[in-house]
């Protein structure tokens, strides 16, 4: 019988399907146009491509999580903390995005002031009770709660919860009997960390997204579960891994970047098959353009995410950058007539202004204009676009600031590329990182048609467009593993270390990690790692060290403070061997490696590619007649000089004048320059 792995991520403009069939080694690619009202149908009906029965695996990742935060439609939530301390997600931080805007506000927090509620109890920062819970107290706010038909939520965050997380876990006992079926989010279990604030947000975020999230994961299950594949199924983590529908449903802090990290760990897979080092990602879609990095072949991860500023969510995910730039950004004229793009999106509807529906000039009008999108084989043929509309939409930007048509076509680009442009040197420069050592690799619909373009401006000498670039974060879904990360706040120095007790935490991190795989149903090929975030002696920010032991003695012990010298001298160039240093957090990863497709290799190219047509396609210098090739006839070892195009079903790769482009073994297009 036949078994297909099949990846699905739900986007805000398309939702992208990849299935692939271990017997004849094939892969299927599609997409379909998201269904935002209601994403289950758009998945539903992209799955009737696919037989059921057929379905062996099936990976989900989606943009929900995000998008409930972003649009603010998430749960009305009840904030229970210790007595004195309720205006910490209000208080915040005392950094600024504008230093020197006297009219910026802060952020409002995902919880009203009025729905904050003091409880009487104490810890102290050793996790000695100084004041026993209230029990009684607790009880009548719950009955309250209850009561109430505002309050969706509840998140619990105790001071000092993190050492001591009793009275947190009582206070959800008491709100499981007094309101059954109200979700509880305790600090302990979303983020077992130091400093309020971000435990606060992160808390408060996780049962902010609990209700809404749940349903639409459950009406999920249900629906795939009419076609069969109730226990086939799992949604992809912010951190790369897979997780059960239930406990995604249970914790829905973690899909925060959900469908972005699928493209992180295809671009992961791919830096091993074709033996690069270093790749900095560019996944750009209709709605917006997500970066990352691969670095030594290894993705980059972060505690210190914010969905919007000063909207922290510290669980441990991909670290990721999101602009609002994609080929549905909106091409406008600002008050002070200066033309803009983004970061509103004309989304799945009404879309672009090619899409026939009404819309108003984007990035893809303006690529539909300069011949580098053919309205004839947009998806393949699938989709036919109105190129006329495409052309009256530009030209009425280009009218308000005095340019042609391509004119302002050309402008659009420019300005989504520097925007681009930005996010990359943040992902890059500002971390240390030279563009110089990187291959940029670009997928998403709209990634390939910029790849040439952001190698030029953002001085990256190579760059790559994968197989499958329109569904490459679903094709990357096909390459993960299930993954638990815990972390938690332990804190010691050099001067008051006690090793039995490093030694209990990190072995207590360990058996909650693997069995929360194994509550999943992951008992096999499970590797754990350990890692300390550390610094010295009044620094504000930690180093991670990784370390490869379970016990800590005195030999161990002292290997970790030299090698957390030599860590800080390779990161910022010194070290300072007599300082105390300061160990901060403990944090163990567990992994079990699933199934993952054996990729097929294409032929080798015994004759030149052969082009199948030609478009003239403008570029700052004029237009070019650009021949046009179909990839799917592209062969291993196949070389392509620019100007050209190459199509296929979901995208289209632009090559520049003296650019290149050479087809590696599995398909892959590497780009350089002609010498």
């Amino acid at each position: 019988m036949t078994r297909r792995l099949v990846g699905v991520d739900v986007g805000g403009t398309f939702t992208d399907f990849v299935a692939y069939d271990e017997a004849t080694r094939s892969i299927d690619v599609w997409k379909n146009l998201s269904t935002p009202e209601d994403p289950t149908d758009g998945v539903l009906t992209g799955l009737g491509r696919v037989d059921s029965d057929s379905i062996a695996h099936l990976r989900l990742g989606t943009t929900v999580a995000t998008n409930t935060i972003l649009e603010r439609r998430g749960a009305t939530v009840a904030y229970l903390t210790t007595r004195g301390f309720r205006d910490v997600p209000f208080i915040q931080r005392g950094n600024r995005k504008s230093h020197y805007d006297i009219t910026w506000i802060k952020p409002d927090p995902l919880v009203k002031r009025r729905h904050c509620l003091e409880v009487n109890e104490r810890t102290d920062r050793d996790g000695r009770t100084v004041e026993p819970l209230d029990e009684a107290q607790v009880r009548e706010i719950a009955k309250e709660i209850s009561n109430s038909s505002d309050i969706e939520a509840v998140a619990v965050n105790l001071l000092f919860s993190f050492l001591a997380p009793a009275h947190e876990q009582r206070i959800r006992e008491i709100f499981a009997e007094l309101c059954p079926g109200l979700p509880v989010s305790i600090s302990y279990d979303v983020l077992p960390r130091w400093k309020e604030y971000e435990r606060a947000a992160t808390t408060i975020a996780d049962a902010y997204l609990k209700p809404g999230v749940g349903r639409y994961l459950n009406r999920m299950a249900d629906r795939l579960a009419e076609r069969g594949l109730q226990n086939k199924v799992v949604v992809i983590k912010s951190n790369g891994g897979e997780m059960s529908l239930g406990g995604a449903a249970a914790a829905p802090i973690h899909m925060t970047v959900s469908g972005p990290s699928g493209g992180v760990i295809g671009a992961k897979h791919l830096a091993g098959l074709a033996g690069i080092r270093n790749l900095v990602t560019f996944d750009m879609g209709g709605t917006s353009t997500d970066c990352s990095t691969v670095v030594d072949g290894a993705e980059n991860f972060t505690t210190n995410f914010e969905v919007e500023w000063g909207l922290p969510i510290q669980v441990p995910m991909i670290d990721i950058r999101t602009i609002g730039a994609g080929g549905g950004s909106i091409a406008w004229i600002d008050k002070g007539g200066m033309l803009r793009v983004g970061p509103q999106s004309a989304g799945a509807d009404p879309g672009p202004a090619c899409y026939g529906k009404g819309g108003v000039a984007t990035v893809t009008d303006a690529n539909v204009v300069l011949g580098r999108i053919s309205p004839e084989n947009f998806l393949g043929g699938a989709m036919a676009l109105d190129a006329e509309a495409a052309r009256a939409a530009v030209g009425k930007i280009g009218e308000q600031i005095g340019q042609t048509v391509e004119d302002a076509a050309l402008a659009i680009l420019r300005i989504a590329n520097t925007s681009m442009v930005g996010a990359l040197r943040a992902v890059l420069v500002e971390r240390g990182l030279d563009p110089r050592d990187f291959t940029l690799l670009a997928f998403g619909g709209a990634g390939p048609l910029h790849v040439a373009d952001l190698m030029v401006e953002a001085t990256i000498p190579n760059g790559m467009v994968p197989n499958y670039p329109g569904q490459f974060s679903a094709y990357g879904f096909l390459m993960t593993n299930a993954r638990v990360d815990r972390h938690r706040t332990v804190q010691m120095s050099s001067l008051d270390f006690h090793p039995g007790r490093a030694t209990d935490a990190m072995h207590e991190l360990v058996q909650t990690a693997v069995a929360d795989l194994a509550r999943q149903g992951y008992r096999e090929r499970v590797e754990v790692t350990r890692s300390m975030e550390m610094r010295y002696l009044g620094q504000n920010y930690e180093l991670e060290l990784p370390i490869d032991f379970d016990v800590f003695d005195d030999t161990t012990t002292a290997a970790v403070w030299q090698a957390f010298h030599d860590l800080h001298a390779a990161r910022f160039g010194f070290n300072v061997p007599n300082s105390i240093i300061e160990v901060v957090n403990f944090m163990v990863t567990a992994i079990s490696a699933t199934e993952k497709p054996a990729l097929p290799r294409l032929s080798d190219a015994t004759e030149p590619a052969v082009p199948t047509g030609q478009r003239l396609v403008r570029y700052e210098d004029g237009a070019h007649e650009s021949p046009v090739y179909q990839r799917d006839r592209l062969l291993a070892g196949h070389v392509i000089e620019g100007p050209a195009l190459v199509e296929e079903a979901a995208s289209v790769t632009v090559i520049r004048p003296g650019q290149r482009i050479t087809v590696d073994a599995f398909g892959n297009m590497a780009i350089g320059t002609v010498q």
